[in-house]
């Protein structure tokens, strides 16, 4: 029998009801929920996978000469599109766009590295991390690719910026305040904001379709960095901020909940948990 090694799972936020979609041996991370609510993409060894929900199993996707794929992936927001990270070194991740249905690649990045995290509501823009002379910080450019803006960089590291529905914010994590917490800023770069506290270590915010939630990934105080094979927790904070709430522990990290996936009645999102082998 196959050991399962990861589990691409589906947890309910109004009933805490947590359905496994598929288990596999195989180590697949980040999963993107399609926007016609039919299918899961997530990606494993360098390669890119349709999941689809009515008969669960990974399919294969065309990513063309693109075979060093990252879990910093995404879909448009009409759903026509795919966008990947390709990283064949360190330091080199390039985003591209892709049909959804898979196909030849088109850069859209000109600087490396940039790592996608976000696409505008509108479709008009993406918003990626990034290193600019030495400096960790955000930037966006036109999702056909062009001049990229530096919204916001500074000595400290900056990740996960995801937009807003209404594409007023855009949400990132941080440690500018003195601990890796989740903020939100205009979508110009203006008014930076921290929007958690506490002891926490927070991850890669994700607001919810509906502009009611955020989910995001918090691991235990003192972790360094975003790794994988730890415990940690799914919680949810008010899209306004306030108190969040734990939704579930789970042992994973790296590769749980790195880009946005959230189902599109906002009620659900998918996630990876892993098997435990400490």
């Amino acid at each position: 029998m196959t050991a399962i090694f990861a589990s691409v799972e589906i947890l309910d936020i109004d009933s805490g009801a947590v359905e496994t979609v598929l288990a596999t041996d195989r180590h697949v991370e980040a999963p993107n929920w399609t926007p016609d609510g039919a299918a899961l993409i997530v990606n494993a060894d360098g390669r890119l996978y349709r999941i689809a929900l009515s008969d669960p199993a990974l399919e294969e996707i065309d990513t063309g000469d693109l075979t060093r794929l990252n879990n910093d992936h995404g879909i448009s927001p009409d759903g026509r599109q795919l966008v990947v990270c390709n990283s064949p070194g360190r330091g080199t991740a390039l985003i591209h766009v892709l049909p959804i249905t898979g196909g030849t690649p088109t850069r859209i990045t000109d600087q490396a590295p940039s790592w996608w995290h976000g696409w505008s509501p509108d479709g008009a823009r993406m918003a990626y991390a990034c290193i600019r002379d030495g400096q960790f910080g955000i930037a966006t450019c036109p999702a056909v690719g062009g001049a990229e803006t530096l919204l916001i960089t500074s000595p400290h590291h900056y990740d996960g910026p995801d937009y807003t529905p209404d594409g007023r914010w855009i949400w990132f994590n941080s440690d500018r305040g003195g601990a890796m917490k989740l903020w939100r800023m205009a979508s110009d770069g203006g008014t930076p904001e921290q929007m958690t506290t506490g002891d926490s270590v927070d991850w890669f915010p994700h607001p919810s379709p509906d502009g009611r939630h955020v989910c995001y990934l918090a691991y235990p105080p003192g972790t360094e960095g975003h790794p994988f094979g730890c415990d940690v927790e799914l919680r949810l904070l008010p899209a306004e901020g306030g108190p969040p709430r734990r939704l579930l522990t789970l042992f994973g990290g790296q590769g749980t909940l790195n880009v946005p996936s959230w189902a599109p009645d906002s009620r659900r999102f998918a996630f990876v948990r892993y098997a435990d082998t400490r």
